[in-house]
């Protein structure tokens, strides 16, 4: 008999909420194939999912936390990406920042498929709908799910090529929180702040240490070091730079759900196997703010 010690779990999960294929009650379940313990829906700066997921998670067997993933900018790092969890999903003021950040998403997803839409006709090609886009996104929307209408309405092969050709060239400047401001906001929630995937934020580990440093003196307690697209030895590193400085560990797949990124729930690209000691430290780091509050 498996005991939660010797399972595994998948704590980065998107589903139709943000820019992921799969809606949370379908991510959950394909957590629950997968035999995992536990997981954490993470929508890009959104959590209207995370009630379905709980349910799914219920009636499956499959412990769900609370999770967000919030895109943050520090001083020339831009699209710092951090991970929430433990918060309360119901908190105003967390819903607040989040309900305006999408107000200003819905704008420039509007603004991109304008400029796309240009493009297509320039090429005497059929413009995209936007209200197709998001009857298709069932939630918030983002450039791949436009990147998808491209490929069934077969202009592009696939997401590389749509956003080489069309997303990026036609593409409208994102909105970020202050990383130090979002810390704060998932504390308000009563959450822990995670840095995720860092080898994305910068391929140079000593620059990697002095931001880590100056996000500590912002409340940062964890670091996602169990990810997709990196070697043994790279997550390693990670676990040893998070023990150095006392902070959590943790990890997930970035599963999307996209056939072309080829990464798996729970396992990633293949070789990922995150412990369930990772959901231990996100609880034991909940209760210190909690008795610190």
């Amino acid at each position: 008999m498996t005991t939660l010690s010797q399972s595994f779990v998948d704590l980065h999960l998107h589903s139709t909420f943000s820019d992921g294929v799969y809606p949370p009650a379908e991510v959950v379940r394909l957590a629950a194939e997968a035999g995992l313990a536990a997981v954490a829906l993470c929508d890009h700066d959104n959590i209207d999912g995370i009630d379905e997921a709980m349910t799914a998670g219920r009636e499956a067997g499959v412990e769900v936390l609370s999770g967000v993933e919030l895109s943050t900018v520090w001083e020339d790092f831009r699209d710092i990406h951090l991970l929430g969890y433990g918060f309360d999903p119901h908190h105003p003021g967390l819903r607040a920042a989040l309900q305006e950040f999408q107000a200003f998403r819905a704008g420039r997803n509007e603004r991109i498929v304008e400029r796309v839409n240009e493009k297509l006709l320039e090429l005497g090609r059929e413009p995209i709908d936007l209200r197709e886009v998001l009857a298709s996104a069932g939630g918030t929307v983002g450039r791949p799910h436009i990147a998808r209408a491209l490929i069934e309405k077969k202009v592009v092969r696939n997401t590389e090529e749509a956003f080489q050709r069309f997303l990026v060239p036609c593409n409208v400047p994102k909105r970020f929180f202050p990383i130090d401001e979002a810390i704060a906001l998932v504390h308000r929630a009563g959450g822990v702040a995670v840095l995720a995937h860092p080898p994305f934020v910068t391929p140079h580990p000593k620059v990697l240490e002095i931001l880590v440093e100056t996000f500590i003196s912002f409340g940062l307690e964890g670091i996602e070091a169990h990810i997709s697209g990196v070697s043994n030895d790279e997550i390693d590193r990670l676990i040893t730079l998070a023990r150095r400085r006392g902070l959590i560990v943790t990890g997930g797949s970035d599963f999307h759900g996209t056939k072309d990124a080829g990464i798996a729930v729970g396992t990633g690209r293949g070789n990922l196997k995150i412990p369930y000691a990772c959901v231990e430290e996100i609880r034991r780091a909940l209760l210190r703010r909690s008795e610190g509050a």
